[in-house]
């Protein structure tokens, strides 16, 4: 699903289609929002004859550094309860979770876990005390960020990603990565699908976001309807234009927590496999797409012991004629 607000690829793809003539309910059926939404940005951003994708930006960004009061300086009870719980060395997360779990019809008790943290890390609010950091189980004096600098926006977390995904019951969800050569000055893409561990994969003249965009969504437009429902990545920036992405082929993208790799199992088993063809330390210039589609052959008319000794190909054979 696409995030709470619009992004600035979806304020562009506003633009471009109003520049075409488009309707807005066209407009809000191609990025999956609901007509209103696309309405009130348009009619606040100077109207369909007025509007462009810049201005929309950047007033956005404007608006959104306005500081809001934080729930944990609203609502003093609360904060009171996550001091007791982080003076007994429960971490954030699982602070959150537990209000949660113990208060489900009571949104006043909900709080995240980032809120949390913010709140002690974040000088001058006074929403929790500073000497609380001393019990958070690293003791950071202040906290570290393990998503870097260029997260990555708009991202739709792995946790959201449906259940019919995680236990493999429905065909057409895929896990995507690359895989860099000697020097990264060469690098392919690897998709495999989840149920039934069919793998494609394809050149990449290199990784930037724009070129990586370009190559899944030629490689995806080419799959049945039915086969192609998600994508599911790791939190690289080759994939910065993954709203682009989805609004171009109507695959879902869901990205894995930061170092958290097992959440994309089938992909990393997936790059094992390849680099027995493909050795680590050296270059991937001299594969082109034939020789990449020969050993994705070969992958694929393996058995698998998970498959119950069936191939990858014979089982995705299978989907592909159930469909018909």
């Amino acid at each position: 699903m696409p995030g709470r607000r619009l992004s600035h690829v979806e304020r562009f793809e506003i633009g471009r289609g109003l520049h075409q003539g488009w309707s807005l309910r066209f407009i809000a059926a191609g990025l999956g929002r609901p007509v209103s939404t696309v309405a009130r940005e348009v009619a606040r951003n100077r109207g369909r004859a007025r509007y462009r994708a810049g201005h929309a930006q950047h007033r956005w960004n404007h608006t959104k550094r306005r500081p809001k009061p934080f729930k944990l300086e609203a609502n003093r009870r609360l904060a009171r309860r996550v001091e007791g719980l982080l003076v007994r060395r429960w971490s954030p997360e699982q602070i959150a979770e537990r209000l949660r779990r113990d208060h489900p019809g009571d949104p006043r008790w909900w709080v995240s876990a980032e809120a949390i943290y913010h709140s002690i890390y974040v000088q001058g609010r006074g929403e929790l005390r500073n000497e609380l950091k001393r019990y958070l189980r690293r003791g950071h004096p202040r906290r570290q960020s393990n998503t870097g600098a260029g997260r990555l926006a708009d991202m739709v977390m792995i946790s959201q990603r449906p259940a019919e995904a995680r236990d493999r019951a429905v065909p057409g969800h895929w896990e995507g990565d690359l895989i860099i050569g000697a020097g990264n000055d060469s690098q392919i893409g690897i998709l495999t699908e989840r149920a039934t561990r069919y793998t494609i994969l394809f050149v990449l003249k290199d990784k930037t976001a724009p070129r990586v965009r370009a190559a899944l969504s030629k490689a995806i437009q080419k799959l049945p309807a039915h086969l192609r429902r998600s994508l599911t990545w790791d939190q690289g920036k080759e994939l910065a234009q993954h709203v682009r992405f989805t609004v171009d082929t109507g695959v879902q993208v869901y990205f894995c927590d930061p170092g958290r790799p097992w959440q994309r199992g089938t992909a990393e088993n997936t790059v094992g496999l390849v680099r027995q063809y493909l050795p680590k330390g050296t270059s991937l210039t001299r594969h082109d797409q034939r020789g990449l589609n020969r050993i994705a052959a070969e992958l694929n008319s393996r058995p698998r012991k998970t498959l119950r000794w069936d191939t990858p190909a014979e089982a995705y054979a299978r989907l592909q004629t159930a469909s018909q």
